[in-house]
């Protein structure tokens, strides 16, 4: 359900989005972080769910005002005025502290609108162009949290975050096929002899199963590439918190494999107990 003006108290709020947040492969605000830390990061979460579930939830012909809404409000943040919504009013002072830019927001609303009119994506690049506009700012963003945002790691988050959404259309295949997307490449879906019906069945079949072992194998390079660099180059609690997300990811692709990709029968996702032993591997410089 999309609710623009949530009818409960902030802590409420908070807890409300902690309950979406651990839906997720990786942990959007873990509680060993400072309480500061923690609150950006759910303003931000809060944000990138209120878009998300406009342009998923919302009934179709009220998508493209909702989101219109969200830029109006975004135009108010980066003028210095009070926006009117209170997922963008609890965002506006963390951009304001952290100096965060604009545009990474605005490229969030952007995949949103452009859910509504594409699809289909026919190529991995494709995929990944949208993944540029749908995944690719959060990291930006969280590297603005952190005072972390360098040229250097831009690339190596993108490549993470690009890695945890395919990973996310992945797990994701029936449902997204259920709403009439289908995120998984049509030159893939060829290439191993399945058709799109394939995604509506009830037990996944083994040429669609093979694709979906191509794309998670694709994430986790991605994973593997960008991984290093970050852990490099961050420090302290940013280099905690992106160990935690990367940490995530890992543990939905062994989610993945474990379950012979089988994601229509059943929800393949990452074991909780599993995160924080990945979590500490990843801070120590392993890969799995």
């Amino acid at each position: 359900m999309v609710i623009i003006e949530p009818p409960w108290s902030a802590a409420e709020h908070d807890r409300a989005l902690d309950r979406l947040a651990a839906r997720e492969n990786f942990p959007v605000a873990a509680r060993l972080l400072p309480a500061r830390h923690r609150a950006d990061l759910r303003a931000v979460y809060g944000f990138a769910r209120l878009v998300d579930d406009i342009g998923d939830e919302a009934p179709p012909e009220q998508r493209s005002k909702l989101l219109g809404l969200v830029d109006d409000d975004l135009d108010r943040v980066f003028a210095g005025r009070t926006p009117s919504l209170p997922q963008l009013r609890r965002l506006a002072g963390t951009v304001h502290a952290h100096r965060v830019p604009e545009e990474p927001f605005r490229d969030l609303v952007r995949a949103n609108r452009r859910d509504q009119v594409v699809h289909r994506y026919e190529t991995f690049d494709e995929l990944r162009g949208y993944c540029a506009l749908s995944a690719a700012p959060v990291g930006r963003i969280v590297l603005h949290l952190f005072r972390a945002h360098r040229p250097a790691l831009v690339a190596a988050s993108d490549d993470v975050c690009t890695a945890l959404q395919v990973i996310e259309h992945c797990q994701d295949a029936g449902q997204d096929y259920r709403a009439g997307r289908v995120y998984l490449p049509g030159e893939d879906l060829r290439r191993f002899g399945c058709a799109e019906e394939d995604l509506g069945r009830a037990v996944t079949p083994t040429r669609l199963r093979g694709v979906l072992a191509l794309e998670a194998g694709r994430a986790a390079e991605l994973l593997d590439r960008g991984t290093p660099p970050l852990m490099a180059g961050l420090t302290g609690w940013a280099r905690i918190a992106v160990a935690g997300y990367v940490a995530g990811g890992r543990a939905a692709l062994s989610a993945l494999a474990r379950g012979h990709y089988d994601v229509l029968a059943r929800q393949l996702r990452a074991r909780r107990a599993a995160v924080p032993v990945r979590w500490v591997r990843v801070l120590e410089g392993g890969r799995r």
